[in-house]
């Protein structure tokens, strides 16, 4: 029989449904049932991509005798960390606290009342490597619960009071102003944890890291006069991690796209689940490198991401799924690995030199099979093989599509088919930044179907927008970053389009984020103001995986605040960065977007206002390297917009340069106004 989640949309419940657990979705139902039976509540986190989670599932949830002590001894309750990241983020942030290491699946027990008293990630069947047999471990909870009941409640008080204060921690309200020393100083921390051979940060697991090859990308082409070793180092650094990932086994070499992190140095084995925010992500960083260098690759990657995208998650009505999962028929990667036997009976005589590229062997390069990469970038395998380089892409270009048509005929990774706002607002941001760096015009149209998509479905009766969609119904309130990304991809779409509705809509939804979600010391809560089902309304201000909702927030107060004159807004951001930049300088690879927010504010942002017949001219401009600049485009002046207001030409075209409204003499065309951005 099924348990409560069969009646949820979230695809990772639903693998849940059918455990003899006895699951419950989160809400007054469950909550009220371990009040009233006075038991401790199981909360177990995970999401519908993930390996581990299954195989926690395997060995544990469907085990029948399990889910008997389970069922005895808690009230468990499920959740996909996805449709509540907030719930997500409280009972990570304490599993750390205790000592524990992050991840998923997040096992965490809470009292009666949701405060949490322990928990893990994974644990076996069988206690293994120090890790102890799960059964092992709700019995001891359950008996340390019932006889050791006042240590349990003052360690769940004192952790959720360490959560409370935890929202303060980084932020220096004394903090000075900021000065490109100290963007010296954060450029020198990122590279001296850079990997100069494979590229990247740090050790393994190695994350794509796109804030900080952003940072290192503005570095190294705004300091190259007053800095010159240090930017050039930073581009190298930037540069290098993009090549690197893109001939890595992280970058699908077959079908497009990124998975979400590689497993070693290397970038050669992934774990494989795709996820919508990193390809977003990616082909944002991507974007900006090709409009820095104008080379091929990244196009090449862009435009094969973007194929993958629409290929494998995008949804009918204009909105984007959330992942592809990591596993295929019970085995992580199976769908994306090869034996060297399989590819030479598909490519017969081409089977060598395909091979010899993407270091595929018969013994294989990951546990005896083979993920696709590249040791050579193919300029040079050509060089040293004597090859012509057009004859070589034809041949490799001829081979993939027979391995990709093959792999189409096996079973596919499972596909969470739900549809999140914020994530769906960062890869409208990627189609606009791809339009303007490509200038492939079903980018920007993509993005607007997208958008209208979001602003027809996300936005309920009052006004508020939604998180999730599926099944033709938005559910759960939006978080910080759900209307922080919205109103960035907003941004965007104006940039491209110069459409000014997008602007009032950012800044009616910028509005909403001031009133609803603001804190006493200026910066914003995760959750809005009239959300009850918390225990502690958290502050998040760390770029991980997806940057903190914060940090876009002080960027797009800093924008709106600019184009409509807003000056409170232009304070706020202003405040909001100084008083993390000390942490972020510190730190930069835990604060990517605060440190380009830092470097911003300490060079200005310079104010681009074409003016007549703008197309051709912004369609040129969008495609240069542009950091830290806003672009206004009009037929004619609009007092609504101060740099719009009262500007006049005879010329058909006119371009303003202008910092704090205060402009230069116009200049009538893109070349021009890239010789004074230069001056």
């Amino acid at each position: 029989m099924p348990n409560a989640l069969i009646n949820e949309t979230s695809p990772y419940l639903l693998q849940h449904a059918h455990n003899p657990v006895n699951w419950f979705p989160w809400g007054d139902e469950a909550l009220q049932k371990a009040k009233l039976e006075d038991k401790p509540i199981l909360v177990s986190i995970g999401y519908a991509a993930c390996h581990w989670c299954h195989v926690m599932e395997r060995e544990s949830f469907e085990d029948e005798a399990t889910a008997t002590l389970m069922n005895e001894l808690f009230v468990n309750i499920k959740i996909d960390r996805e449709e509540r990241p907030d719930l997500d983020h409280i009972y990570m942030d304490a599993v750390q606290a205790m000592g524990g290491s992050g991840g998923w699946p997040l096992n965490v027990f809470l009292t009666p009342d949701k405060k949490p008293f322990y928990g893990g990630t994974y644990f076996p069947p069988r206690s293994v490597m120090n890790r102890p047999a799960w059964s092992d471990v709700i019995k001891a909870v359950a008996d340390a619960f019932k006889t050791k009941r006042n240590e349990i409640e003052e360690q769940a008080a004192g952790l959720t009071e360490h959560l409370v204060n935890a929202n303060q921690f980084g932020i220096d309200k004394a903090a000075g102003d900021f000065s490109l020393s100290q963007i010296d100083t954060a450029c020198e921390h990122l590279l001296r944890q850079g990997d100069q051979q494979w590229g990247g940060f740090g050790a393994a697991p190695k994350f794509p890291q796109t804030f900080s090859i952003q940072f290192l990308l503005k570095y190294g082409l705004m300091e190259q006069s007053r800095s010159a070793d240090l930017a050039a180092a930073a581009m190298k650094q930037a540069l290098l991690s993009l090549d690197k990932m893109i001939e890595g086994g992280i970058y699908d070499q077959l079908g497009g796209g990124f998975a979400r992190y590689s497993t070693d140095s290397e970038w050669l084995a992934p774990h494989f689940e795709k996820m919508l925010y990193d390809n977003a992500l990616l082909v944002t960083t991507l974007s900006e490198a090709y409009q820095f260098t104008k080379k091929e690759t990244y196009k090449t990657a862009i435009i094969a991401t973007l194929q993958f995208i629409e290929r494998e998650l995008l949804d009918p009505s204009g909105g984007f799924y959330a992942a592809l999962d990591a596993d295929s028929q019970g085995e992580e990667g199976k769908y994306y690995v090869w034996q060297k036997e399989e590819i030479a009976q598909l490519l017969g005589g081409d089977t060598e030199v395909y091979c010899d590229y993407y270091n595929i062997s018969a013994n294989g390069n990951w546990e005896g099979k083979n993920i696709l990469r590249i040791l050579e970038p193919l300029p040079v395998f050509a060089a040293n093989r004597q090859y012509k380089i057009d004859d070589l892409k034809q041949l490799l270009k001829n081979c993939n599509e027979k391995l990709l048509a093959a792999r189409e005929k096996r079973i596919r990774p499972a596909l969470d088919d739900k549809i999140i706002l914020g994530w769906n607002a960062l890869m409208n941001t990627a189609y606009s930044k791809a339009f303007a760096a490509t200038g492939i015009t079903a980018y920007k149209e993509r993005a607007i179907r997208n958008m209208q998509f979001l602003l027809k479905v996300f936005i309920d009766e009052d006004g508020h927008l939604k998180h999730t969609w599926k099944n033709n119904e938005a559910r759960y309130p939006a978080f910080l970053d759900d209307y922080a990304y919205l109103i960035q991809a907003l941004l965007q779409l104006y940039r491209i389009s110069a459409e000014p509705d997008y602007l009032w809509q950012a800044k009616g939804f910028c509005e909403k984020v001031v009133h609803q979600f603001s804190e006493p010391d200026g910066y914003f809560f995760y959750t809005p103001e009239n959300q009850t089902d918390v225990i502690v309304r958290k502050k998040e201000v760390y770029d991980g995986a997806t940057p903190s909702g914060n940090s876009i927030m002080a960027q797009n107060l800093a924008e709106l605040g600019l184009l409509f004159d807003h000056s409170d807004w232009k304070e706020r951001a202003f405040k909001m960065t100084r008083g993390l930049s000390k942490v972020a300088v510190k730190y930069p690879t835990s604060f990517g977007v605060w440190v380009s927010c830092c470097y911003q504010q300490t060079v200005g942002t310079k104010e681009i206002v074409l003016l007549g017949n703008y197309e051709m001219a912004l369609q040129t401009l969008l495609q240069q390297a542009l950091p830290f600049t806003v672009v206004m485009a009009a037929e004619k002046s609009d007092p609504s917009f101060p740099l719009l207001n009262a500007k006049t030409s005879d010329a058909p075209l006119s371009i303003f340069l202008c910092e704090n409204y205060a402009c230069r003499k116009p200049v009538h065309s893109v070349d021009d106004l890239l010789a004074s951005l230069s001056c």
